[in-house]
């Protein structure tokens, strides 16, 4: 098990207050030194804010781009790679983002879509306008679209902070989950193994988390227990899907493993926070690319999974030319689902410019995967 985020939150009230980004940067890492000698590879360490229209909104906003842009280069003067000012929630604070996007790169924010599907569309044009803005529509990795999403999510974009300093964990499970299921012979008994060796595992983690918070009195959030995905194709989520299943990811079946694993996740007996919940990252899992090559499963699919699961849409390329309309449409649809049952859900989209459904992406990035895109 990798420990995937370890994620300090603090409250900003004017962009200048640097020294609290050095604090949590200089937490941090010594967060991480202290996993690393209990034997976990801990892969990155994040920083968000609150809300950024709580420090930056009297600002013009050209002053608010420029103050971000600030916030950054002190960001990367300390090493600190991963930084979220939180989310946007009026039509005017989303029309800025593509601007804030274009103009940073270590800086990551969401939306946020109100249970009426406020900042639906300003959202959707948000998504396109990044798509165009950057090289082959990459900027979007750093911005999604959250409904019903609380404080404290230690994974990015959707992550933002409110109150005091504090940190949370965000793991890496699928190493033990192919593992369980390699060897199960039914969902029952995947359930069981996966429910006592996941309860085993994070309460390891979540005491080292609870040492490191008295031994430097920063409050310690929770752990978000999601299955996160893995680049590496030995732990693929869809592959170890398949341990199970009758066929492959997205054939029957596929929705009651989502469901089971979803169970087991949330009842897990460790301070949680977050989503909790399962996260299928079309371009962040070797398997998962590789099995929407095959369309073996579609959108349509991976929101249906999202009404037992969490984290919604996540890393889907889709064509460049896709409507504003069509669009919102989808945002609004997983808007319903996050109210309808009181859950987190966001939609990181990447309309891909200038490919349309069924061409490869290329993002020459480390932390994605090329696959078709898909029909929408």
């Amino acid at each position: 098990m990798k420990i995937r985020t370890i994620t300090t939150g603090i409250s900003l009230d004017l962009p200048q207050e640097t020294d609290k980004i050095k604090i949590a940067a200089d937490f941090n890492q010594k967060a991480q030194v202290i996993f690393a000698q209990q034997g976990y590879e801990v892969q990155t360490t994040r920083i968000a804010t609150n809300p950024w229209e709580e420090y930056l909104s009297i600002l013009s906003p050209t002053e608010i781009v420029n103050r971000i842009q600030n916030l950054e280069e002190f960001c990367q003067s300390l090493n600190i790679s991963f930084f979220n000012i939180g989310y946007a929630s009026t039509a005017e604070t989303i029309e800025l983002i593509p601007e804030i996007n274009k103009n940073t790169s270590i800086v990551y924010c969401s939306s946020k879509i109100g249970n009426q599907f406020e900042n639906a569309r300003e959202s959707a044009q948000a998504i396109k306008r990044i798509s165009q803005e950057t090289e082959n529509g990459y900027g979007n990795f750093r911005f999604c679209a959250g409904a019903n999403c609380q404080p404290g999510i230690p994974f990015f974009p959707t992550s933002y902070h409110v109150g005091e300093t504090s940190f949370a964990i965000g793991l890496e499970l699928a190493d033990l989950v192919m593992q369980v299921f390699s060897e199960a012979n039914n969902i029952q008994e995947a359930e069981n193994k996966l429910q006592i060796i996941l309860g085993e595992e994070v309460k390891k983690v979540e005491a080292i988390a609870e040492q490191i918070s008295q031994q430097f009195q920063i409050r310690f959030y929770g752990i978000d227990t999601s299955l996160a995905p893995s680049l590496d194709k030995q732990n693929s989520i869809a592959f170890a899907y398949e341990q199970l299943l009758n066929g492959k990811f997205g054939n029957p079946g596929t929705l009651a493993i989502s469901g089971m694993l979803t169970r087991v996740l949330k009842s897990i007996p460790v301070k949680t926070c977050g989503y909790s919940g399962l996260m299928l990252p079309v371009c962040e899992d070797v398997g998962l690319a590789t099995r929407a090559n095959e369309q073996t499963y579609d959108i349509t699919n991976l929101l249906l999974y999202s009404s037992v699961c969490g984290c919604g849409l996540d890393t889907v390329p889709i064509p460049g030319d896709i409507s504003i309309g069509k669009m919102t449409a989808i945002l609004i649809d997983m808007t319903t689902l996050a109210f309808k049952l009181n859950k987190p859900l966001s939609a990181r989209l990447f309309p891909i410019p200038n490919k349309k459904a069924g061409e490869m992406t290329n993002f020459n990035s480390p932390y994605l995967v090329d696959c078709q895109i898909f029909e929408c």
